[in-house]
């Protein structure tokens, strides 16, 4: 059985990181996505351009980009999607996660059930 990458990118967040990486100007870089503490569901994703690949991180690559994710953070993203959307509340990248039973309305926080004792109320203006 062929495992299941940790994180895909849909067409529209490749072009964007495409274009994103080739301002900065270093073939190092690749794209950190990570998960930590906090937020109004308990977790939040985050995302950095890092050139350092750390012992224990997931390297995935797709259509020329590289994605870094810690050995904490990968449980919690496998199987999800980064999406860039462009709307009328600002545009950004957006992680759907199959592995969230709740997300805040505004897409950067996430609970998935093992969590819910440090959730708190929803505070991303929606």
């Amino acid at each position: 059985m062929i495992e299941q990458a940790t994180v895909t990118l849909t067409d529209e967040a490749l072009s964007q990181l495409k274009s994103l990486l080739s301002k900065e100007g270093n073939p190092d870089l690749a794209l950190r996505v990570f998960v930590s503490g906090g937020g109004c569901s308990g977790l939040q994703y985050g995302m950095a351009f890092d050139d350092n690949v750390r012992p224990g991180d997931e390297i995935v690559e797709q259509g020329g980009v590289r994605i870094l994710i810690d050995d904490f953070s990968a449980p919690y993203l496998r199987g999800s999607e980064i999406d860039y959307v462009d709307s009328l509340m600002g545009a950004g990248f957006t992680v759907h996660n199959p592995n969230a039973v709740r997300s805040c309305a505004c897409g950067h926080s996430f609970d998935t059930g093992d969590d819910a004792s440090s959730a708190s109320p929803c505070s991303c203006g929606h």
